[in-house]
């Protein structure tokens, strides 16, 4: 497995524009360039990290994990190319644009889309408000946001990724949700991966059995 214990695989999602490339750019890379450039279909950045259970998991020890977070295109004449890369992801980066109304209100069709292409039907996923630097140009409020996302059953964060707020704490929780399933999965080996335990796409947050510490 070379120099790693766990391959990872996320997925960003989110409508063309909202800032999804820039965002990984900045979790793997720490640079930010404000030059928009669409991206075509798909692409993927990779970052290693080590994870450490809050909860004692893993025997105590720390993890080696290898990410890679797949870039996708927001376009509509990419969705099913794009789709077809979501049944490998394990866990998914949903991305809206706060200065953008049209970004938020396809937040719900972004889920749909995962319901049906997803390896599950609670695969783990947070929600990232993104460009919070351009307060001045909000269209999404804060509360809004987050009552969305708390019925959903989701973790919330207002992310930006020109001054790196909440890049890399947004991607992080999502690491130990899904670190938390591995574990599980290891712990109780009657379980497949493939059997969620995850947030509920339906809107029920008593579906929800499981945040990570940091969210």
């Amino acid at each position: 497995m070379g120099d790693y214990d766990y391959l990872i695989k996320f997925l960003a999602l989110g409508d063309s524009g909202v800032g999804k490339t820039s965002f990984l750019h900045r979790y793997t890379d720490n640079t930010f360039t404000g030059q928009f450039i669409s991206t075509v279909g798909i692409d993927f950045k990779e970052k290693k990290v080590v994870y450490k259970s809050s909860r004692g998991g893993f025997g105590g020890r720390g993890q080696r994990v290898l990410l890679q977070l797949w870039d996708t295109a927001g376009q509509e004449r990419f969705r099913s190319l794009t789709t077809a890369f979501f049944r490998d992801a394990m866990g998914f980066i949903l991305i809206f644009d706060i200065t953008n109304e049209q970004s938020f209100l396809n937040i719900r069709d972004w889920l749909s889309q995962l319901k049906v292409h997803a390896y599950c039907e609670q695969p783990d996923i947070i929600i990232c408000g993104n460009k919070a630097d351009l307060e001045n140009r909000r269209q999404v409020s804060t509360a809004r946001a987050k009552q969305l996302a708390d019925q959903l059953g989701l973790p919330y964060f207002e992310t930006s990724a020109c001054t790196s707020t909440n890049v890399e704490k947004s991607v992080d929780c999502l690491l130990d949700l899904v670190m938390q399933r591995i574990q599980q999965s290891v712990e109780t080996s009657s379980l497949p991966l493939s059997e969620c335990r995850g947030v509920s796409l339906d809107g029920d947050p008593s579906a929800a059995s499981s945040y990570c510490a940091n969210c």
